[in-house]
């Protein structure tokens, strides 16, 4: 027997997959995250409020600047030219239908099937992204785009942004993983020639490395030790359906091996 699903129009099985078939049992784990962010006006509204929320915090941040011009000798000013940092993926774009699709299949990741879906060039925007970095760049600032994905999907990556009107969407400005996930050196070549005022990602790890680190108490600590950093240069958008909170728990490997991690983790904790 089939059940109808209200996600756009995907069939799922309705038999349990069987306890040997790890890829289906964690795909079907994360279904309930992949519904939210699919469908939820919850996650809409989130968005757009963070993105009128980052609008606000660019403003300021504008208008700061306008007032430092008057105070600081020319000589001693900051003459980089201005920008915003944007991760793409659950930041920018909107992949929740990969992960509907993934779902359907009863397959977790897979690098083969995500191209697939990046070379279609056919995800939505994020509510409110597009305004918020329209505004940015008519308020002078340039739009740098750094992304995990590979630097073979960069054309599709342009594609998708282009016909979605985001600004320069341009190979110079986006800058994707060729080797390493840690965005750290991509950001700081952008610092060393922009004055970067804001960042927006859906991982904490889009600001800095450091929250990669989730072996005491999740990360929080890491979170309150830098929450006067995050509060002025980071806004943070809504990703339950996967990211570094959720390998700090699965681990790498087969999906029967991050399987069993899920599955010890909840009888450690009593769950």
């Amino acid at each position: 027997m089939l059940l109808l699903s209200s996600c756009a129009g995907v069939r799922f099985s309705a038999n349990a997959p069987s306890s040997d078939d790890h890829a289906a049992l964690l795909s079907q784990q994360g279904a309930d995250a992949v519904l939210w962010q699919n469908t939820s006006a919850e996650a809409y509204w989130l968005y757009r409020q963070s993105y009128e929320y980052a609008s606000w915090k660019l403003e300021s941040k504008l208008s700061d600047i306008e007032d430092e011009k008057q105070m600081v000798d020319s000589l001693e000013w900051d003459r980089r030219p201005l920008a915003v940092i944007v991760d793409i993926d659950e930041t920018v774009l909107d992949n929740s239908l990969y992960q509907v699709n993934a779902i359907r299949q009863g397959r977790t990741f897979d690098q083969n099937d995500w191209r697939e879906w990046t070379d279609r060039a056919t995800a939505k925007a994020s509510p409110g992204a597009v305004e918020f970095l329209q505004e940015a760049a008519s308020d002078g600032c340039e739009v740098f785009y750094i992304t995990n994905r590979d630097v073979r999907e960069e054309a599709s990556t342009l594609k998708n942004l282009g016909d979605l009107g985001f600004p320069f969407a341009d190979a110079s400005h986006l800058l994707l993983m060729d080797g390493s996930s840690d965005k750290t050196d991509r950001r700081a070549r952008v610092a060393s020639t922009h004055r970067v005022l804001l960042l927006v990602g859906d991982q904490l790890r889009d600001f800095d490395e450091r929250f990669k680190d989730r072996t005491a108490n999740h990360g929080r600590g890491v979170v309150d030790a830098m929450s006067d950093s995050l509060s002025e240069h980071f806004i943070l958008l809504p990703n339950p359906m996967y990211g570094t909170w959720r390998d700090a728990i699965q681990g790498k490997g087969t999906d029967a091996e991050k399987h069993a991690r899920m599955k010890a983790w909840f009888e450690s904790n009593g769950y």
